[in-house]
């Protein structure tokens, strides 16, 4: 029996797509070059058009209650055209971001990589982007009005979703769509790993161009903090994993330091020897092991207050906090009632 719904959007799709052959190249070029323009670094720009029958499929899906998810599916679904942009490290994806939304009209922005953090695991980063050609554009007339669908992420995060998305939905068992327990920790593990090596990237991008923005106003956040410390710490002290920063953003934020003047105040050599020399580490401190330890030296018991149930490991805290508060106290850096 024909589905008139379908039939209708069949005809549309057809049609327009005899009208616009090159519509995913001549989108995809006019990206490249805002992108360029703008001077953003990324690995590459693709772009595709979307088949007939994933199109049909996708407007056959239907929402809990039985309705039709797109009731009006050429003007519902928004991923008609569908654009990737790779970077090679994730500093670049704002700036990226920031062009697109400069350019084209907004009509969704969704943060994959915040939603993958925010439910406390890994898994597939990306940040999605439903744009809309606006009518007064020149580069693109004859698309002016069409919504498309940008993706932009690291190479690294692509190649870790589009593995996974073979393995899981081309190679799975396709009714349930269940695999092994080892192959879903493998995944989750070399999801960890990439989300380790972005950040490393992210350093080296830092300290080789010395793009880094380490001016005093600059607002300290998780995003930003490797790249600040990697200027103002340099190679000395060994690099995070990228959720311990966004808890050293807590911890500063604890004690109001929430700009970069404030941090470079804190990072001075003399108290980082002096504390150094206090904790008789048995390893090089990673950046953040440094400075929490730096913010009790200066904090003293309002740190361990502050921030004495907080991180991954909160019941162990307390006590190693107060451990590591006697060794400066034997050290003669703080004294016994310091709340400074």
């Amino acid at each position: 029996m024909n589905d008139p719904h379908i039939a209708t959007l069949g005809n549309h799709y057809h049609l327009w797509v005899r009208e616009h052959p090159q519509a995913a190249d001549d989108i995809a070029a006019d990206v490249e070059d805002l992108l360029v323009d703008a001077g953003v670094t990324f690995d590459s720009v693709t772009a595709r058009l979307k088949t007939w029958p994933s199109l049909k499929a996708k407007a056959k899906q239907t929402r809990p209650d039985g309705s039709l998810a797109y009731p009006d599916p050429w003007n519902d679904i928004h991923d008609l055209v569908g654009v990737r942009v790779t970077t090679y490290h994730s500093t670049e994806i704002p700036r990226a971001i920031s062009v697109l939304r400069d350019s084209f009209q907004v009509v969704k922005s969704v943060d994959k990589t915040e939603e993958t953090r925010v439910s406390g695991s890994f898994g597939y980063g990306s940040h999605h982007l439903v744009l809309r050609v606006p009518h007064n554009t020149l580069d693109l007339a004859e698309y002016r009005g069409l919504s498309f669908e940008v993706q932009v992420r690291t190479v690294l995060q692509h190649a870790w979703a589009e593995f996974e998305h073979d393995i899981r939905y081309k190679r799975g068992d396709q009714e349930n769509n269940h695999l092994d327990p080892q192959v879903d920790r493998a995944f989750t593990l070399a999801a960890g790993l990439i989300e380790l090596a972005d950040q490393q990237f992210d350093q080296i991008a830092a300290i080789q161009s010395g793009s880094a923005d380490t001016s005093d106003n600059l607002e300290l956040k998780a995003e930003t903090l490797p790249g600040v410390l990697a200027v103002l710490l340099g190679t000395n002290f060994p690099l995070s994993r990228f959720e311990h920063y966004r808890w050293l953003e807590e911890l500063l934020s604890a004690h109001g330091i929430t700009r970069v003047k404030q941090l470079r105040g804190l990072l001075d050599k003399s108290r980082i020897d002096a504390v150094t020399v206090a904790m008789k580490y048995r390893f090089r401190p990673s950046q953040v092991r440094l400075i929490d330890d730096l913010l009790l030296e200066k904090f003293g018991r309002s740190h361990i207050q502050k921030t004495g149930r907080t991180g991954n490991r909160a019941e162990h805290r307390l006590a190693r906090l107060r451990h590591r508060w006697h060794l400066l106290r034997d050290a003669g850096l703080v004294v016994e009632d310091s709340e400074h």
